[in-house]
């Protein structure tokens, strides 16, 4: 366990850029590992779709069970989306980061989205002090632990590149190992961001709108590239207009389109290889 965590951050310390895609399940964790993947991170919203419900309706039960099966699933470090942890306070914060370290988890990330819509962006200062506290909760840890900060301005109607730059810069300071402001839509966006701090930076693909390659996010400094929600959403949609075709048109076209029975299982057996 402790060399998969000791590979986690090794891989930030890596030249270029690293994916590290967002399986929803052990299924989907284990076919991203077949492929060659080095890290995984859960998603929010995929864990919240498997259980049938919104994002931000899962319990933190559920949220850590979930947690721990991806973790056990594949030999890789996983990281955690844990939105907002399991609580507004600071020592909310630093529970959420023992409770994710105790199941195995190489990581996590902590975002300043409060869950209300009415005041989505927590207050700077308490932003800070939540991070400050997780970041001393992971440096009291026996073992080595990745913690990502996110501040979520562009998501939820506060698109100000200043506030944001001054959060990610405070969240630094206050300890943060990674830095993280998911809805940055241009490439010159994410350049500012990368340089106005100095420890790596994600990002995220697969939002709405323009995507950039490894490559063209490496050049402007980003360090890792996650998918969210994006490949839930991709087989969820693929699920449900299969549905529609069959309620509409009673046809079962959709099936020319399904992976084969041999090659999904291959992903299980070891038999498929990237």
């Amino acid at each position: 366990m402790g060399d998969k965590r000791t590979t986690f951050r090794q891989l930030h310390e890596e030249p270029g850029a690293f994916i590290i895609p967002n399986p929803w399940d052990i299924g989907t964790a284990r076919i991203l590992a077949a492929l060659g993947f080095r890290a995984l991170a859960t998603t929010s919203a995929g864990m919240a779709f498997s259980y049938g419900v919104a994002e931000g309706q899962t319990s933190s039960e559920d949220t850590l069970n979930h947690c721990r099966a991806l973790v056990s699933a594949t030999p890789l470090p996983v990281s955690a989306d844990l939105e907002k942890g399991f609580g507004d306070s600071p020592e909310s914060s630093a529970q959420t980061i023992r409770a994710a370290a105790d199941i195995g988890l190489a990581g996590c990330s902590l975002e300043d989205h409060t869950g209300n819509p009415n005041e989505p962006i927590y207050d700077f200062s308490l932003a800070v002090e939540r991070i400050q506290a997780a970041a001393e909760a992971r440096s009291a840890l026996s073992h080595d632990f990745v913690l990502t900060a996110r501040c979520e301005n562009f998501m939820w109607g506060r698109p100000n590149l200043d506030d944001t730059i001054e959060r990610l810069q405070a969240f630094e300071a206050a300890g943060a190992d990674v830095l993280y402001a998911p809805g940055l839509k241009d490439l010159d966006t994410i350049r500012l961001v990368c340089e106005s701090v100095s420890k790596p930076v994600n990002v995220v693909m697969g939002l709405p709108g323009t995507t950039f390659s490894v490559a063209e996010l490496a050049s402007v400094g980003v360090k890792r590239i996650s998918v969210g929600s994006a490949l839930a959403r991709l087989a969820y949609g693929a699920v449900a207009n299969a549905a529609r075709e069959m309620v509409v048109s009673g046809t079962f076209e959709f099936a020319q389109q399904a992976m084969g029975f041999a090659e999904i299982e291959g992903f299980f057996t070891g038999v498929t290889k990237s």
